[in-house]
């Protein structure tokens, strides 16, 4: 009986590491989104923060600043949905064993 709780308990370690693991490599990942055909990318990490914009110099002009304004918010967007995927797939691969109801997210 004890042995049970003793390889649970060094299961729970291995998790609390790997885990540990998991979110520096998170912390670490990078994605990029883009918007109006590439004229428009955003570069975000995967806490969601933005790292880099690049807009295409065409769309500097002061009656395109509302398109522009759009583009981004449309770039950011696309670049968060998959940087939310990597940290998705990273977490699966970390929890795959654990039996977590749908839509729990890890790290919490």
């Amino acid at each position: 009986m004890f042995g049970d709780i003793g390889k649970m308990m060094k299961e729970a370690q291995q998790l609390q590491a790997r885990m540990a693991e998991a979110q520096e490599e998170i912390a670490r990942t990078e994605a990029t989104g883009t918007s109006g055909g590439g004229l428009v990318s955003i570069t975000v990490t995967g806490k969601g923060e933005m790292k880099a914009l690049r807009i295409d110099p065409s769309l500097l002009k002061p009656e395109e600043a509302e398109i522009v304004e759009d583009l981004i918010v449309a770039a950011f967007a696309d670049a968060k949905a998959h940087v939310d995927a990597l940290v998705a797939e990273r977490m699966q691969a970390v929890t795959g064993k654990l039996p977590l109801p749908p839509g729990f997210k890890l790290p919490f």
